[in-house]
Formats: C-alpha cells, sequence, structure tokens
C-alpha cells in the first residue's frame, strides 16, 4: 500500500473563513496544516456578501445583548444561548481585529466601520431595523477570506491544496489523523495529528435551487455519521429568499437593507401582509415563506415561481417616504443609482451578467434558494466535538466549525450576517483551544497502512464498479425529491416518500459507473464519492424532519403549522449506521436568559 505520510500538531481540513481563522490562530503557537479540496481563497466564504453582524454602535445605539436576543429570537428559541451571548459578546473584538489585520470596511465619514441594516436585527426598544451589519460593499466575505489567508502566509501555516478529504482516523474513540486524496497525482495521503478541525462547510447541493457552490457536498459531516457520531438539527437547512430565478445564485440581503422591496405579479409592496414592523427585514425563514405563499396564490410573476426584487430608486425613494425612513441624523433616507453601485457593486454585475438586469434600472426576479446548514456536526462552545448528546462527552482530538458544525447558535433560523461572525468567533476560539490543548499532548500511535488501505478499496469500489447507474440521473433525483418534499413547506406525506426515494438512490448508488479510470485530475471519481456523501446527508435530513412534528424556523409544516415548546423544545441528534438506518435521539436547548415566546416581525 502506498501513500504519502505527514505529521502536524494540528490539522484544519477546509480553508474558508473558519479553517482559516482557527488555523491562523493556532498556527501562531504550534505546527498548523490546512487541507484544502480548493485553492485557499476560491473558498465559499467568498461568495459571502452583505455584512458581519457586530454590535459597534457606531451609528446609533446597538448593545450585543440585543443582538443576542434577536439571534435567539431568529432561531425560533432553539438556539442555544450560552453559545449565543459568547458569540454576540465576541463580535466587536473579532470585528476590530480583522480591521487591523488591514480587512477594508466600508467607512464612514468619521473614519468608523460602516454598518448597514440587515433582516432580524432590531433596536429591541423601537422594534426598528438596526444598523449592525459592518460591511465591505457587497464582497465583504471575499474581504474576509482573502485577510485571513494574507495573515495565514504570514504566520507560516502549512497549506495541502486540492487534497480531499476521504475519511478520518479514528482509534478508541479518539481522532488521531485524517487520510486525504491528492487531485493532482491521485496519490493518497496520510495526515497523523494531534488535533483535526473539520471546517468544510455546508451539503446546499443535495437541493435543486442553491446558492452554494458545487464544492460544498457535506464531506466532513458525512464523514462524521460514518463513524457513528451524530449530526445535530438536521432538518433545519434555510432556504434564503432572495436566490436569482432559476440559477440560485445569491442575492445579498444587503439590497432589502439598503432599501430594496419585494413586489409580486400585481405589483403589490407583500411583505407588509407578513411581517408588517420590519417588512422585508424579517428573518430568512419568514420572508421564504412569504415569498412561496404569494407564488402559490398565484401572484408570482408571469405565473412563474418568482416575485420581483425592486431597488430602482424610484422605487426605493417612494417608499422610504411611506414608510417615513430615516438616517440616525433625522434626515429621510434617498438613494440614487451611484449609491446602488457603490453599495452593490458585485450584485449590479451578477445581475447583468446572469439575467441581463441592470437592478438601478428594473427589478430583480428571485426566488428562495437553498442556502445554510443551521444543523450539523455537534460541538460545544470550544469547537470539541460532541461524542453524543449528553452535553459531556467529547471525541478527543476532534474539533468543528464554521457551517459544517452546530453549536448552535442558529437554532431554527439563522440570521443574515451572522454565518460570517459565526466564522470568526469560533474559528479564533477553536484555535486557541487546540494550541493550548496539544501543547499538553504527545502524538499517539496510528496504523498508517490501515487507515489507507481503507480509502483505497472505497476508492477502488467506485473506479472498478461496472454497473449501470450514472451519478447525473442520481443526482438529478435526489434534487428534485428534495426539492419537492424536503424544501420551504413540508408535509408528512411528501417527506415520507423522500425518506424511501433517497433510501432507494442510495442502493442503486451500490450500482454506478464512471467513465476516468485515471489518476490525475480524476474529478470523475470524487463526484461520486461526493454524491454518496450528499446522499447521506439528505437521508437523516429527511429522517430528522419527518419525525419533527411542528413548525420551528426554517421548518415549516403544512400539517403541523405552529411551534410546539412543550415537545419538541430540543435538538435532534441523527445516527446512521452501516446498513443506513437512521436513530434519533434528542438533547435540551441550552436556556439561559430568554424562555420562548411567538415571534412578531
Amino acid at each position: 500500500m502506498q501513500y504519502h505520510y505527514h505529521k502536524h500538531d494540528v490539522i484544519i481540513v477546509g480553508a474558508g473563513g473558519a479553517g482559516l481563522t482557527a488555523a491562523l490562530y493556532a498556527g501562531k503557537e504550534v505546527d498548523t496544516a490546512v487541507i484544502s479540496k480548493l485553492y485557499p481563497t476560491r473558498s465559499h466564504t467568498g461568495a459571502a456578501q452583505g455584512g458581519i453582524g457586530a454590535s459597534l454602535a457606531n451609528l446609533e445605539k446597538d448593545t450585543w445583548q440585543w443582538h443576542a436576543y434577536d439571534t435567539i429570537k431568529g432561531s425560533d428559541f432553539l438556539g442555544d444561548q450560552d453559545a449565543i451571548e459568547f458569540m454576540c459578546k465576541d463580535a466587536p473584538s473579532v470585528v476590530y481585529e480583522l480591521e487591523h489585520m488591514g480587512l477594508p470596511f466600508d467607512r464612514t465619514p468619521e473614519g468608523k466601520i460602516s454598518q448597514r441594516r440587515f433582516g432580524g436585527h432590531t433596536n429591541n426598544e423601537t422594534k426598528q431595523p438596526v444598523l449592525r451589519a459592518c460591511n465591505a460593499a457587497d464582497r465583504t466575505g471575499h474581504m474576509i477570506l482573502q485577510t485571513l489567508y494574507q495573515q495565514c502566509i504570514k504566520h507560516n501555516v502549512n497549506f495541502y491544496d486540492e487534497y480531499q478529504m476521504l475519511d478520518l482516523i479514528m482509534v478508541d474513540g479518539e481522532c488521531r489523523g485524517v487520510v486525504a486524496y491528492e487531485i493532482d497525482t491521485g496519490d493518497l495521503h496520510v495526515f497523523h495529528a494531534k488535533a483535526v478541525m473539520l471546517a468544510t462547510g455546508g451539503w446546499g447541493r443535495v437541493w435543486n435551487i442553491t446558492s452554494n457552490a458545487l464544492t460544498l457536498t457535506g464531506d466532513g459531516a458525512a464523514v462524521v455519521l460514518r463513524h457513528n457520531l451524530p449530526l445535530e438539527d438536521m432538518e433545519f437547512f434555510q432556504f434564503h429568499p432572495t436566490g436569482l430565478f432559476k440559477l440560485g445564485i445569491l442575492i445579498t440581503e444587503a439590497v432589502r437593507g439598503e432599501g430594496g422591496v419585494l413586489i409580486n405579479k400585481d405589483g403589490e409592496r407583500f411583505m407588509p401582509k407578513y411581517a408588517p414592523t420590519v417588512k422585508e427585514l424579517a428573518s430568512r425563514d419568514v420572508v421564504s415563506r412569504a415569498i412561496y405563499l404569494e407564488v402559490m396564490d398565484g401572484k408570482g410573476i408571469d405565473g412563474k415561481d418568482y416575485v420581483y426584487l425592486d431597488i430602482t430608486p424610484d422605487t426605493v425613494n417612494k417608499y422610504f417616504e411611506i414608510d417615513d425612513s430615516r438616517q440616525p441624523n433625522g434626515e429621510l433616507r434617498h438613494i440614487d443609482s451611484d449609491y446602488v453601485r457603490a453599495k452593490l457593486e458585485d450584485i449590479t454585475d451578477f445581475c447583468k451578467t446572469y439575467v441581463g438586469v441592470d437592478p438601478t434600472k428594473e427589478p430583480i426576479p428571485v426566488q428562495p434558494t437553498a442556502h445554510y446548514a443551521m444543523g450539523g456536526i455537534p460541538t460545544d462552545i470550544d469547537t470539541r466535538v460532541r461524542a453524543n448528546e449528553s452535553k459531556k462527552d467529547v471525541v478527543t482530538g476532534l474539533y468543528a466549525a464554521g457551517e459544517c458544525a452546530c453549536v448552535s447558535v442558529h437554532g431554527g433560523n439563522r440570521l443574515g450576517t451572522n454565518s460570517l461572525l459565526d466564522i470568526v468567533v469560533f474559528g479564533r476560539r477553536g484555535g486557541k483551544v487546540m494550541a493550548q490543548e496539544v501543547k499538553e499532548m504527545d502524538f499517539q500511535p496510528i496504523d498508517a497502512d490501515a487507515a489507507a488501505a481503507k480509502v483505497q478499496a472505497e476508492l477502488d469500489g467506485i473506479l472498478n464498479s461496472t454497473g449501470e447507474e450514472t451519478l447525473a440521473v442520481l443526482q438529478q433525483e435526489m434534487k428534485t425529491v428534495m426539492s419537492k418534499d424536503v424544501g420551504v413547506f413540508r408535509v408528512e406525506e411528501g417527506m415520507a416518500e423522500a425518506v424511501a426515494k433517497i433510501r432507494e438512490l442510495r442502493q442503486r448508488f451500490k450500482n454506478i459507473h464512471i467513465d476516468d479510470k485515471g489518476k490525475r485530475f480524476n474529478t470523475n471519481l470524487l463526484e461520486a464519492w461526493q454524491l454518496g456523501c450528499l446522499l447521506d446527508l439528505a437521508l437523516v435530513t429527511a429522517e430528522s424532519a419527518l419525525a419533527r412534528k411542528e413548525s420551528r424556523g426554517a421548518h415549516a409544516r403544512d400539517d403541523y403549522k405552529e411551534r410546539d415548546d412543550e415537545n419538541w423544545m430540543k435538538h435532534t441528534m441523527a445516527y446512521m449506521d452501516a446498513d443506513g438506518k437512521v436513530t434519533l435521539k434528542y438533547m435540551p436547548v441550552a436556556v439561559t436568559t430568554h424562555k420562548p415566546v411567538k415571534r412578531v416581525y
């Protein structure tokens, strides 16, 4: 069995915002390496647009307690309040630290970090939207990614670019490394480590219309699941209300934060019906369902399943006057085309490029798009992976952060700007914790030959399969059933059908064939392996959703329309055995300050 052997104190899998932040803070103190299937600056954090939430109060009054309550309320009270309080309290310091690293935030005339409005973020006294999203135009994630990567290079972090992680090395319940596939050569690499962090992102490719890149295939979460460890709250997957029609490309919430309004085929601004106080700036689950209901009521544009997002100055300024929308200095808000182009430069370009629309002159066609996993690998505040639902037991040597992890600060629904905040707050926390803990540890023995042989056998099984099933067909059938039955709205019968269909697809997956049998850049092989991950995650998502008999956050059921705190104020913990049998257990929600109340927007 031929393979390459490497040894580092800390291995981080994934080079998005969470992985790079963890690498930066661990790399300052111990030997740290990052494994990424992409070149780091191509990671999906770079697609995050509108801002990072922090109660800097640069333009108006704000507090971390308000931010925490908005996050708890947005989570539909399923978020763990101790973790949420930690994140929101830590937010200002981590944003200022990014600023000091060189991140080029937009500025106020006085030179402070500029902030904009975002959905679900409010002044808890007036109940009106608050200026909390710190932004670098509409490419905030891109700027965070570039800044962190430069800092990692400065601090001599080791990078293994274009390596696909395929397995964890687990010995006696402890994580001692990973096995990865070098995409360029087809060689296997065994990485021996004292600590491993998974920061592999989400799995939006399970659905048809998604804002997620092709690379977001849930690798880390699926590998954890295959080691008899649980995934948490998998039924909660957020559909962002404004993806470009048919394409799913994200149109940032910042468009609505700058004044954009949602319009149906009758020219009606419909959000005041669903969220009278904050309108378009309600939380994402509320806005997505509003769009869906308008479409189901026959009010989609041209009878199709989309509506308009209008940021044209004439329309927006009209509604500013109607809403009496004012700047912090008391002046009535007003925008023009130059303002839109400056604040939403990338969005303007996306719309022109992909749908031939100039958003300064005409409305943007939008529909809900699968966007973000609230659930994932369960962790504590220190990013240690939980071994079970007890909240006490953790997996020695294994950590997770970012979208693949569930700490749980997002609960049933994530607020905009809190994803970028999550990755840097818990990336920093995890990096520091790992550095401290590995200093007190020795390398534990591994059987590198056996670890590599296990992975090679899995790859050979795909390469040598002579079945009749094709990846494209299986992928499309998975996406179709998940979009139809485990989407914005859900019912018992549909979800049961989805479970049965995904089980069928997992069986058919064993009978696939791929055309490329080569070693170098065999993306056909990797896509097949990644489809296996997506099918596993689709199954636990559908099973978890079928079991939760209530509506909460992004999990909206037509047959159980109300939230049921008496029976369902708890986290789902999903296990899957080697035969694909899913077992669901539950874990209590951490409540510190705010008892559940009905959400009103």
